[in-house]
């Protein structure tokens, strides 16, 4: 109670929690709320909260004024319905936000079977007012007759159903739905409701992983086909064809480019064919290695009636060759994953390039001398071997010539070791350019050079001895250590003739004589080996040294 001047003049129950809030004047509210009676007369209602010993304490007031014009009024203590509304609107919004969260739309469905309600904002970009009153099957893709009920139709929950659904835009949209029928207390059935959340992405990335592992498992197939080949040069052989078959193409190409000082007898673009499947020639791909560059893109273009797929080859970053892929335009155009397959597989082919080329350097080392290029000993008679076997079965001549460096050593010991070097390249350069690219150029040690005349006859190889003669007079005399001591050639010469059939040895033999002969008798010239005498019990002929 409050009198007229607005003082608190009695509170009951004294010890209650209203009226210990009053006595220290911590509640505004109630001034608001008697004042206006006081001046006014009028009846006043209104609420309070105060914080109590046991939290936070809620009453209803009601201000009566009185007939000594003070003011009565009662409190009711509403703490326990106030906070269970406060509780209820929390646990709502609580399961709202647990629904949002978790789904990207919820729904409901009547027992007409079309949506009742769909969340505020709608679905697979469909506001909410245009899906409801229709039929969700009207969203369903491909859903063909005979299927099983809907779950939007569902009798009986459903978890984790996937289903797809078409979105706004005409996007196909997957979703997992989770639902359950509502009925009636008579068992009649009255619709569905449930929520259902979009994995789309999730699905694409399935799909991407699928795809990713099935191009591992065709890329591990190709590379483990053809790094099994022994045979270095056989390896790109097979991998065009296993790539050929592993991605449906009709015709595979397979290029290296050409490395510095490599003498290749066919080049393209800079690009050496290296093997092929299919019938087509490597002249056809010519505008596809017009346009290839040392960046990472893929060149695609219709070719003679085919969709071509192209691809660098690298190793350490640096294009080293490229393969070339040619499909029927019935098979369909490139897809992603042909792409990425073949840029992978193009990483691998650009690694067995740089293993062949390795292989070839060494192969090129072994067998050439390391100062001039040529022919070493051992390359030489492998192939003089050959060449001999050759000649028995053909019958045909050859020639064999020995060359012997006249005075060298002057060279080294009055010039030095370099301008001996020279002397030794420049006998090279005399050689090769008096030879045919059919003729065998070798250096076998020291200063002692041998030519392989392929098809030559005793004339022809005299022949040749003069002009090498003659040419090592201007050549090689200005180079000499000492003008005592003039550099020129002594050469040996044995002539294989058909008719007086002798082994390798006996030829070898012969032109080695007759170079000594030449050495022996004041250098500078040639020497004829006397003809080979007629077989006798001995090597067989085409043995080898």
């Amino acid at each position: 109670m409050f009198d007229p001047q607005g003082r608190l003049t009695q509170a009951e129950p004294a010890d209650g929690p209203l009226a210990a809030a009053l006595r220290r004047g911590e509640v505004a509210e109630l001034s608001a709320l008697v004042l206006p009676v006081l001046h006014g007369g009028t009846a006043q209602i209104g609420a309070v909260q105060i914080d109590g010993a046991d939290g936070v304490m809620a009453y209803d007031l009601t201000a009566l004024p009185l007939d000594d014009g003070g003011v009565l009024v009662l409190g009711r203590d509403v703490t326990l319905h106030h906070n269970l509304r406060a509780a209820l609107v929390e646990s709502r919004q609580r399961y709202k936000d647990f629904v949002e969260i978790s789904s990207d739309f919820a729904w409901e469905t009547g027992g007409d079977g079309t949506f009742v309600f769909v969340s505020p904002r709608g679905a697979l970009g469909h506001a909410a007012a245009d899906l409801v009153g229709r039929d969700p099957a009207d969203l369903v893709l491909e859903r063909e007759a005979g299927d099983e009920i809907l779950p939007f139709h569902t009798h009986s929950a459903v978890d984790a159903a996937e289903l797809w659904l078409r979105c706004r835009d005409g996007a196909a949209a997957c979703v997992r739905i989770a639902a359950k029928p509502i009925y009636a207390r008579d068992g009649r059935w009255m619709g569905a409701r449930g929520v259902c959340r979009d994995v789309t992405r999730e699905r694409e990335r399935d799909a991407q992983l699928s795809r990713a592992r099935n191009r591992e498992r065709i890329l591990n197939h190709i590379v483990r086909t053809f790094r099994d080949e022994v045979e270095p040069k056989n390896m790109l052989q097979v991998a065009a064809e296993t790539v050929a078959r592993g991605v449906g193409a009709a015709q595979c190409h397979i290029f290296r480019r050409q490395t510095d000082g490599e003498v290749a007898p066919h080049t393209i673009r800079s690009f050496v064919p290296a093997a092929r499947h299919g019938d087509f020639e490597f002249t056809l791909g010519l505008p596809i290695l017009d346009r290839l560059g040392d960046d990472d893109e893929l060149i695609e273009m219709t070719l003679h009636g085919y969709d071509v797929l192209a691809a660098p080859t690298r190793y350490h970053h640096a294009v080293n060759g490229c393969i070339v892929l040619w499909r029927g335009e019935d098979r369909g155009p490139w897809g992603a994953d042909d792409r990425l397959l073949i840029a992978d597989i193009a990483d691998q082919i650009g690694i067995a390039n740089e293993q062949i080329a390795a292989h070839e350097n060494i192969v090129r080392i072994s067998r050439t001398d390391g100062l001039t290029s040529l022919f070493n000993r051992r390359a030489f008679f492998e192939e003089l071997n050959r060449r001999f076997q050759r000649l028995l079965r053909d019958g045909s001549s050859a020639a064999l010539m020995y060359v012997d460096l006249d005075n060298f050593k002057m060279v080294n010991d009055i010039k030095g070791h370099a301008a001996g070097d020279a002397v030794l390249c420049a006998v090279r350069d005399l050689l090769i350019t008096y030879t045919r690219p059919t003729d065998l150029v070798a250096r076998l040690g020291g200063d002692e050079f041998a030519i392989w005349l392929e098809g030559a006859d005793a004339l022809v190889a005299e022949k040749k001895a003069r002009v090498l003669l003659d040419r090592a007079l201007e050549d090689l005399a200005p180079r000499s250590g000492s003008p005592d001591h003039p550099l020129s050639l002594s050469i040996g010469v044995a002539v294989y003739q058909p008719g007086r059939p002798e082994s390798m040895d006996a030829l070898i033999a012969r032109a080695d004589s007759a170079m000594y002969t030449i050495k022996r008798g004041g250098k500078g010239s040639f020497a004829l080996a006397p003809p080979a005498e007629p077989a006798t019990d001995g090597p067989h002929p085409g043995e080898a040294p």
